[in-house]
């Protein structure tokens, strides 16, 4: 996808990521970096058995303190995590305080863990200068228990879909508040944070809100401490707080600043101060374990005040490590209410604790025009990424997608031989921690302390090495320092195994991921297990439950796969390390071995995939099969047999003339090697002539396409992906063929034993990888934006009128590739966009979705889920998974630039039967 666009002079945020590249301020200190998750996690998990679920439960996080990083709802914390922010609320019905976003557990749903709440991610810049989410609480007592007793699989099935918070009622006849909660930066360390309370419904309603500032419990664990000097943290309520609004201060030996915070309300004209609550963040050991208390003063002290009304609980020396301002407002039907603060540094304080020169931290002139002046400047950087022919509703979801990217941030922390070893001060980890098969026993040297891109930080919230990869493509183009550092980060020594894995993610690390790390490095600079058959066997591969068989673990049969889709990762791999190092030879002659090397690697593996042969002689193309002494295809029609497509790419002949010695070595092994050429395409740039072989020598002369598929194979292949009884559909490209639900696929094991692969448009109704996700029939955005790009390379080498299929297939209309490449990325925008009757397809059709496609405070924002239906393009997963489905605000930025340059409407995005209607209504205006 072309990435090239005209900029116009650098914008203020853009100026702030320029001093932040150059570390000249630190811009990027403070920012969403606070989970919304910490507890159900591996870190946190100190079982003898692994249990992680149990282990920390959500009831069990309001008590605990954590071990590993912290948790809260529209929270901001330092890029080491140290000091945090959040907010918590109280509707009075309530057992507890809304402290954290509640959700299921991996065994309490029908489809796995999944978040219960409604909130939207709206608005961040890179510098988070400006931020903006939505938080929408109910009324009425939060349905806890209905949640997970409608979603357990003894009452809900595997097959039907999941209860969501919609569905209970709680938001019905609009009784429930909106919580928006935006922040803004005055400087580095100086932050503004407006809270808007909004009553949708008719009836006077309270609401207790709690703007909480906490360190992260690090005095608890010896070890953790940065120098001997380093002493316990503090809050404090500063002696002159004025008549107009509170102030605390923060003192942390071990860091290098110092902050006060400022608290202000505004209520009906009346100005509101809050009562401040002091305790610590120390672990409630006598309601947890039934051990006495080393303070009275513990984490869920400020719940126990609030809800419980026990004072005792609660620090009345105004002093501990977290502090509660705590606000009780009664708000009137369609009414708002506003709690205003602002986290200052305390140098240049004043002897009120206000900042140098400051007459009013709350007035115009130092809180409403910075967010004004931050909200402006953040139009300002977007717009630049939104061409003319957008429509105003891609925009929205564009800069939403984005949002969501920003505030999916988070500091992550963990320490693995910590972790494994146990902590001094603390119980000794059970000894079946360091047993070899233990889960990361052989990732000791882990030591992970960054602020990380997370898929999604409720479900995922933690890194995956091959979503980050996808990360950062979108991320690149809104801050290329961000995106090239989290690529960095994996390829570590404190990341990276010594054997040269990269870690897949905390549940595993050893797990086999695909090999995209090279491609997204590539990219975003432009914008392994294998035998000597050059065959990739085994490993997890990112596709969940797409096979007949689960290839994490061992197979049922004597025997072993060998995987299309695994080896064509590695000649995915292969041809992007190729073009790494072709562009550093330029430089440096040293790196034309290397790419000589990947050159005979790819060729090497193409042939395998392509050409094997058999024992008995004949040929036998590698598209999934099963070897046990014989080979025997599993016919399955599935994405993995699409994957060997991503690998494709073009030499250009200028470019090998530069590099006299790999142009040598290439030369040899093409005209030495009789399989060599199979694979490999030439073009004449002189005559245009394109060629399956080359014509003697003088490769020099020629473009040279390096791909798996010939042009018969990928003729072939494309009528089938562009055919929607198989794989397109009006979303996108499914990642299993439609024609395996009339035609499931089976596989009987010697034991009598049937292994089956059916089209699964929706859910998975299986258990397996953890029943929340699904590769046998839905839509996923990371393996469509390479099929997408993988077209536009092919279309690259034979230009606009030298292959064109029928797209769809059956509907007698050619297209090159390029026009291919652009109806299916058209058709997976429309996921999200409304259509002709205001309806989001990624809704669904269920009653509840009314409410999100047309009620006024529903239908603007977005959510970006993890996967979508193959059929009605529900979404599905992860809700808030921006880290690939993100993509879709690259994809959107393509299609912009597109139209501009064809000149062609952005209405041409819509399916075939909108825009049908439309030309009817059009014809039906104009009759007199």
């Amino acid at each position: 996808m072309a990435d090239t666009f005209e900029r116009g002079p650098a914008t203020a945020e853009e100026r702030r990521l320029e001093e932040a590249d150059a570390y000249n301020k630190h811009w990027r200190r403070w920012g969403p970096y606070l989970s919304d998750r910490q507890w159900g996690t591996v870190r946190e998990d100190y079982t003898y058995n692994g249990d992680v679920w149990n282990s920390l439960t959500y009831e069990d996080a309001m008590m605990k303190a954590y071990r590993w990083g912290e948790d809260g709802i529209g929270g901001i914390s330092d890029n080491h995590g140290k000091f945090n922010m959040a907010f918590s609320f109280w509707n009075e019905q309530d057992p507890f305080i809304k402290e954290r976003l509640f959700g299921l557990a991996g065994p309490e749903g029908n489809h796995g863990e999944d978040v219960k709440e409604w909130y939207a991610y709206l608005d961040n810049t890179p510098t988070h200068s400006y931020m903006k989410m939505l938080y929408k609480y109910p009324k009425s007592r939060f349905p806890y228990e209905e949640l997970r007793e409608k979603n357990n699989l003894r009452n809900r099935s595997r097959q039907e879909r999941e209860y969501e918070l919609l569905d209970t009622g709680v938001f019905d006849d609009d009784e429930y508040f909106d919580i928006l909660i935006e922040y803004c930066k005055a400087d580095t360390d100086d932050i503004l944070c407006q809270l808007t309370v909004s009553n949708r419904g008719a009836t006077t309603s309270p609401i207790h809100v709690l703007p909480t500032l906490f360190f992260r419990n690090t005095w608890a664990w010896e070890g953790e401490k940065e120098t001997e000097k380093d002493s316990k943290p503090f809050i404090i309520l500063v002696p002159q707080h004025t008549a107009e609004y509170s102030t605390i201060s923060l003192e942390d030996s071990g860091r290098s600043f110092l902050q006060y915070c400022h608290f202000a309300a505004h209520s009906n004209d009346t100005d509101s101060k809050p009562e401040l609550l002091f305790t610590e963040n120390e672990t409630n050991n006598e309601r947890l374990y039934g051990v006495p208390n080393a303070t009275p003063f513990v984490k869920d002290g400020v719940n126990r005040r609030v809800v419980h009304k026990d004072e005792g609980v609660v620090n009345p020396a105004n002093t501990g490590t977290k502090c509660a301002a705590w606000y009780k407002f009664i708000v009137p039907g369609h009414s708002e209410v506003q709690v205003k603060l602002r986290f200052t540094p305390a140098s240049g304080r004043d002897t009120k604790g206000r900042g140098e020169g400051a007459t009013d931290f709350f007035g115009r002139e130092t809180f409403d025009d910075v967010f004004r002046l931050r909200k402006k400047e953040a139009d300002a950087f977007y717009a630049q990424f939104q061409p003319s022919s957008l429509t105003d509703d891609l925009k929205n979801i564009q800069r939403q997608a984005w949002a969501g990217m920003l505030w999916s941030k988070q500091f992550y922390y963990f320490v693995v031989h910590h972790w494994l070893d146990g902590d001094p001060s603390q119980p000794t980890p059970p000894p079946d921690r360091k047993k070899p098969w233990a889960r990361n026993f052989h990732w000791r040297h882990l030591h992970v302390d960054d602020v990380l891109s997370m898929p999604d930080k409720w479900e995922y919230p933690f890194f995956c090495a091959w979503d980050t990869a996808f990360h950062a493509i979108p991320l690149a183009l809104i801050d290329p320092w961000f995106a090239k550092r989290q690529l960095d980060r994996l390829t570590r020594e404190w990341y990276m195994h010594p054997s040269g894995q990269m870690p897949a993610y905390e549940w595993a690390f050893s797990d086999v991921n695909p090999p995209v790390h090279a491609w997204a490095a590539w990219r975003v600079y432009k914008m392994e297990h294998r035998d000597g058959n050059n065959v990739f066997e085994g490993g997890f591969l990112g596709l969940d439950n797409i096979a007949v068989f689960n290839r994490s673990e061992a197979l049922p049969v004597d025997g072993r796969l060998r995987q299309a889709d695994g080896t064509g990762w590695m000649a995915f791999f292969s041809l992007y390390m190729l073009a790494i190092a072709l562009e550093l030879a330029q430089t440096n002659a040293a790196y034309e071995d290397i790419a000589s090397k990947f050159f005979e690697h790819f060729l090497y593996i193409s042939d395998a995939l392509t050409f094997s042969s058999g024992a008995d002689g004949r040929i036998n193309s590698l598209w999934d099969s099963f070897r046990d002494g014989r080979v025997v295809p599993l016919r399955v029609r599935s994405m993995v047999g699409l994957i060997p497509m991503f690998a494709v790419t073009v030499l250009e002949p200028e470019l090998i003339e530069k590099l006299p010695g790999f142009q040598r070595r290439m030369n040899w092994f093409l005209d030495h090697w009789p399989f060599a050429a199979r694979n490999v395409s030439f073009q004449n740039t002189v005559t245009g002539e394109l060629s399956a072989h080359n014509r003697g020598k003088g490769y020099y002369k020629h473009r040279i396409l390096l791909s798996l598929f010939d042009r018969e194979r990928l003729e072939k292949v494309l009528s089938r992906v562009l055919d929607p009884a198989e794989f397109l559909s009006d979303r996108g490209i499914r990642s299993l063929s439609k024609f395996h639900k009339d035609h499931p696929y089976t596989w009987w094991t010697e034991s009598g034993e049937a292994k089956t692969v059916s089209y699964l448009p929706g859910e998975s109704d299986s258990g397996l990888f953890g029943g929340n996700s699904n590769w046998r029939g839905p839509v996923w955005l990371a393996t469509i934006f390479l099929i997408i790009e993988s077209l536009q390379r092919f279309h690259y080498f034979y230009g606009d009128n030298g292959f064109s299929v029928e797209c769809p297939t059956g509907s007698g209309v050619r297209k090159n590739l390029n026009l291919v490449a652009d109806d299916i990325m058209h058709r997976t925008i429309r996921l999200f966009c409304r259509d002709l009757d205001g309806r989001r397809p990624y809704h669904g059709t269920e009653p509840r979705s009314d409410k999100m496609n047309f009620d006024e405070h529903f239908k603007e924002h977005v959510h970006f889920f993890e996967y979508f239906d193959g059929d009605s393009g529900r979404g599905l997963g992860a809700s808030h998974q921006t880290g690939w489905t993100g993509l879709i605000a690259k994809m959107i930025l393509s299609a912009g630039l597109t139209c501009e340059v064809s000149g062609r409407c952005m209405m041409e995005m819509r399916p075939p039967h909108i825009q049908k209607r439309i030309e009817e209504r059009r014809k039906k205006n104009q009759q007199p």
